[in-house]
């Protein structure tokens, strides 16, 4: 459970985060495709190389979500819907793979953020994204 000033510390730092959302989650990406090699199956059909346009643009469009339900952590069930059903149902993505993917996005944030990822935010990032994926991955069960 996040307290209110972890959940405004999250929406703070996922705003600040918006003009290098493509290079975070470009970063991340890269970090789990190294880290766990099977996840690349779901990206076959893209240019996932480093600095790729793809990799740039799916990147951006995961942080923008992310910051995106950051805005109101309590509806996050509802912000993400679209995409629960759209990674569920027609893109068929492995579950685990969002947590996965968290996991490289906090390292990502603290490479991106250096002293900035306190512990304090650490801990309430860590919390928000387990959330994130534990939402994304509803529609499996």
């Amino acid at each position: 459970m996040l307290s209110k000033r972890q959940k405004d510390l999250i929406a703070e730092i996922w705003e600040g985060l918006i003009s290098v959302a493509d290079d975070i989650g470009a970063d991340a990406l890269l970090r789990m495709f190294a880290s766990f090699p099977g996840t690349k199956t779901y990206f076959s059909h893209l240019d996932i190389s480093h600095g790729s346009p793809h990799l740039l643009s799916h990147g951006k469009k995961i942080v923008q979500a992310i910051a995106e339900g950051a805005k109101d952590i309590d509806q996050l069930t509802v912000t993400l819907a679209p995409l629960q059903t759209l990674h569920a149902y027609q893109l068929r993505i492995d579950p685990t793979n969002f947590k996965l993917f968290s996991h490289c996005m906090l390292v990502s944030l603290a490479c991106h953020m250096g002293e900035d990822f306190t512990p304090d935010a650490h801990a309430a990032m860590d919390k928000y994204l387990s959330a994130f994926a534990a939402v994304l991955a509803e529609k499996y069960r």
